[in-house]
């Protein structure tokens, strides 16, 4: 991949990985507040709205990277999402809590919570935070 598609490479990537894990939650919301409800984080009240809203926030933003408007707010976005769900990775397996889904996609393509999950978080952060270096790196050139 050439110097000049990596930008949009990475945007259209995270795009579809937003897209496919709302499509993952919403096609069994009922089954998702049940994965949340799992990491015991929240009060049973909050479960189906923060299910809601992490659905909701991926499509919002998968839509929005696909839009290509405002890449570098879209990354920082990204950035923050992923900085939220590490958190609530981090937490779980420190507590030692068994989650026999992530629900990283919802109900579908479940695994179970690992430090596997914790790494590929990681790593999908720091594509999302070069990207978003990358962003106001030709931008900062642009400029000159």
């Amino acid at each position: 991949m050439s110097r000049a598609a990596v930008v949009p490479g990475l945007r259209f990537f995270f795009a579809l990985l937003m897209l496919a894990a709302a499509a993952g939650k919403l096609a069994d919301m009922a089954g998702f507040f049940g994965i949340v409800a799992a990491y015991r984080a929240l009060p049973v009240w909050l479960v189906p709205i923060a299910a809601w809203a992490m659905a909701l926030t991926e499509l919002a933003l998968g839509v929005w990277l696909l839009t290509a408007r405002a890449p570098g707010a879209a990354a920082l976005t990204l950035i923050g999402i992923h900085l939220v769900y590490l958190l609530w990775l981090v937490a779980a397996l420190l507590r030692g809590i068994p989650i026999d889904n992530c629900g990283c996609f919802g109900v579908y393509l479940g695994r179970p919570l690992t430090p596997y999950t914790l790494l590929e978080d990681l790593a999908l952060l720091g594509l999302a935070a070069g990207w978003w270096l990358r962003i106001r790196r030709r931008a900062g050139e642009r400029c000159r």
